[in-house]
């Protein structure tokens, strides 16, 4: 199972976290797994490349774990930027959790 914990502050967004793996087909084949991998990593480069924000990124060596920071000296105006980007993010993981419930959970605390 992949579990999504999206942590907030006053509403808005300051990181997330993804870990495990959904295991919904063979390796290869997982398209939960894919899914998600392409919604976040999607959303992490154009978070990127659009705001030039330098995200805190930790990345699991085999796959299976993605953390990312948003600092808190970034200013309002990229901020907000971010935040755009990154609550179309949530909302495209939460149409494959709609979906695909056995293999994806997201929690915000």
């Amino acid at each position: 199972m992949i579990n999504v914990t999206v942590y907030r502050d006053n509403n808005q967004i300051k990181s997330f976290e993804l870990s495990g793996h959904a295991e919904s087909g063979p390796y290869g084949y997982d398209l939960v797994c894919a899914g998600v991998s392409a919604v976040s990593f999607g959303a992490v480069n154009a978070v990127l490349k659009l705001t030039d924000i330098d995200l805190a990124i930790e990345q699991g060596s085999e796959g299976g774990y993605l953390r990312v920071t948003i600092p808190d000296s970034v200013n309002p105006e990229l901020m907000e930027r971010a935040q755009i980007l990154f609550e179309g993010m949530i909302v495209s993981l939460e149409t494959i959790e709609r979906d695909y419930k056995k293999f994806i959970t997201i929690q915000s605390k």
